[in-house]
């Protein structure tokens, strides 16, 4: 099942106990389905229970419909409608429409409260929403092949302070939020609140994940930028050795030279606490460059003649 799914499965459970509420959402499945005409209402979806959820509201509105569902190769198809000519009427005046003249705009009208809001917003969700795994990105949109519906959700979903986007894709409006932060408190707006803190979870995670990401690539670069100091100091070492100017370094150089030979793959602290003689990581750091300048002296020497 997908995470858009679950969403819409959460939003169907909650109940809605005020009168003006019911209709705001009987409103938003209304608007949001396939056909909204002098007709009636059709609403075609592959849940189940989104066909449920629509037949409960209405009929708590006062206008009955009928679920049917038809079997397809990739899966049932479920579709509610309003077509018998009372059941009509009384959804066309509790909406405020004459028959003559559906309007394809929202009546503000029929969102009294926030709550109408909100009721309004779910439905319309269910009926033409989708959203993108929150484990691989941030996206919720609104599909409506209906410019004017889709231009006026995107205000009302301003007027509740989110800032919605809207485009045209392959001829469909789209009414899209990408900011987590954003699609959470919508998520929370229509009754999704289990979904909303799944998003919070996901984000706790991926955070975590870049985080040690982060601490990896840093050991990482540590290491490697101690692996090749010490090697360039052995190498030193070795070319001191090979022409016999080892024998007369100071025999402080030759112990710290001495303890990098025996200790190759040591960093500069752990090799500190291996010295007999007490010293500190920058003490022998001083020491172990001086030996490279005496080494890249005596090439440069030797190159000039």
């Amino acid at each position: 099942m997908s995470f858009a799914q679950d969403v819409k499965n959460e939003i169907v459970q909650k109940k809605l106990t005020r009168p003006c509420c019911v209709v705001a959402a009987s409103y938003g499945i209304a608007c949001f389905s396939r056909f909204f005409d002098a007709r009636g209402v059709v609403l075609q979806t592959e849940s189940g229970s989104v066909a449920q959820f629509a037949k409960r509201v209405f009929h708590l509105a006062g206008v009955e419909g009928q679920l049917t569902s038809k079997e397809r190769p990739s899966g049932p198809v479920y579709e509610f409608k309003v077509d018998q000519p009372d059941q009509v009427q009384k959804m066309l005046e509790l909406f405020h429409c004459s028959p003559d003249q559906i309007s394809l705009r929202i009546d503000p009208s029929l969102l009294r409260c926030k709550q109408c809001a909100a009721a309004f917003v779910s439905a319309a969700f269910v009926c033409c929403g989708t959203m993108t795994d929150p484990s691989k990105e941030y996206n919720l949109e609104f599909l409506s092949n209906r410019h004017n519906l889709a231009r006026d959700l995107e205000g009302i979903l301003a007027e509740h302070e989110f800032r919605p986007h809207r485009t045209l894709r392959k001829g469909v409006n789209v009414v899209y939020i990408k900011a987590s932060e954003q699609i959470e408190e919508l998520l929370a707006f229509m009754g999704a609140g289990s979904a909303a803190m799944e998003i919070m979870n996901h984000k706790v995670i991926k955070e975590l994940r870049n985080k040690t990401n982060r601490l990896t690539n840093c050991e990482t670069a540590n290491m490697d930028k101690t692996a090749t100091a010490n090697v360039q100091v052995v190498r030193a070492i070795n070319y001191l050795k090979e022409n016999d100017a080892f024998d007369a370094l100071s025999e402080p150089l030759r112990q710290a030279a001495q303890l990098r030979l025996d200790w190759p793959e040591l960093s500069l602290a752990q090799l500190a606490e291996k010295s007999e003689t007490p010293i500190s990581k920058s003490g022998l750091s001083h020491r172990l460059k001086k030996i490279e300048r005496l080494a890249l002296d005596m090439q440069q020497r030797r190159a000039n003649g």
